[in-house]
């Protein structure tokens, strides 16, 4: 069983409910159909009931009449969603006015409907742009306590099995945060290696906190930042595996680690690399991609209170499939 096949019968062991903003986009309602044909999670649908019906005959599904349909011009929870709102943004000023017309954006709404528990994931983005799916989960979701930013993480399986836990690695930070500070780094090496025991299924996550310093072995305010979300994600994680400051070479390749950084445990045997900014991250993960023909799942946002997953308007319907399974997992994860 590959990785992906483990992830989505771990969905459907410990089914979730997943919410779909974009339910008129094909893509989106044809792998809702599917997931609910497999098992999977159950669905909200966000549209109106007829519509989305008509769409399901158009496309021959058989399976949207077992999803839940909201509509955001008739939803019997609407009040409630205002004043909920509200609450949530009456520091930035919003009215129940300003609440009642953001509630008709299916992406609002599909925040909405995670935040009161009614799903405990959302995946969107197929027919919209990141900020767009991102912007109402930060202000409605928002991250988990004690986290206070988010990062994308990729899941990358390799044809070259000597690297990582038999060839599967995580990588991140690759999407989200281009210049973390210190403490948003240690945030992202922590939940890094929980995306890496959730989602990759690797049991016994090794966190490696990358730079072009290994142990000292050169000095720059960059070096220094590492050195520091070390010390803090090991305070933070106690009983997770991490280390930093390392190259790429001595955090994944035996030999090389015996000679830079005898001295740490997990050298050499790496299967979670966090990058110090976002340009390398996203820089390493394509090359990774590309060069070795690694496969790369992904971005798997992190750190959010629930998880809210973003998809490229170029995905396919297998692709939607995939992601909520991930979310599924992500979810699972977070009860635990």
């Amino acid at each position: 069983m590959n990785l992906l096949e483990q992830i989505k019968e771990n969905a459907k062991g410990q089914k979730q409910t997943i919410v779909l903003p974009e339910g008129y986009e094909e893509r989106t309602i044809k792998a809702a159909d599917a997931v609910i044909e497999q098992g999977i999670a159950d669905i909200i649908l966000i549209g109106n009931k007829a519509e989305l019906e008509n769409k399901a005959k158009e496309f021959g599904l058989k399976n949207i009449c077992k999803a839940q349909i909201v509509d955001p011009e008739n939803n019997p929870r609407q009040q409630e969603f205002i004043d909920k709102l509200v609450e949530l943004r009456k520091n930035k000023g919003m009215t129940p006015e300003e609440a009642a017309k953001l509630l008709k954006n299916p992406l609002y709404l599909g925040a909405m409907i995670v935040k009161v528990g009614m799903a405990q994931g959302e995946v969107a983005g197929a027919d919209n742009a990141t900020g767009d799916v991102l912007r109402p989960a930060f202000q409605i979701v928002k991250t988990k306590p004690g986290v206070s930013c988010v990062s994308g993480a990729f899941v990358m399986i390799m044809k070259d099995k000597t690297y990582g836990d038999n060839g599967i690695m995580v990588f991140a930070d690759c999407a989200v945060l281009p210049v973390p500070s210190a403490q948003e780094l240690a945030q992202i090496a922590v939940e890094t290696g929980k995306t890496a025991k959730a989602i990759a299924k690797i049991q016994d996550p090794k966190v490696v906190i990358l730079s072009f310093s290994t142990k000292g072995s050169a000095k720059h305010e960059v070096v220094d930042k590492v050195i520091e979300a070390t010390k803090l994600a090991k305070e933070m994680a106690p009983d997770m595996k991490i280390d930093g400051e390392l190259q790429a070479d001595a955090a994944l390749v035996p030999s090389v680690a015996k000679k830079k950084a005898p001295e740490s445990s997990i050298a050499g045997s790496a299967n979670v690399l966090v990058f110090p900014s976002l340009e390398t991250g996203n820089i390493c993960y394509k090359l990774v991609q590309r060069l070795a023909g690694a496969e790369a799942y992904g971005p798997i946002l992190q750190g959010m209170a629930a998880p809210i997953n973003d998809l490229s308007r170029g995905c396919s319907v297998e692709d939607v499939i995939n992601v909520i399974a991930i979310t599924c997992n992500q979810a699972i994860a977070l009860k635990q």
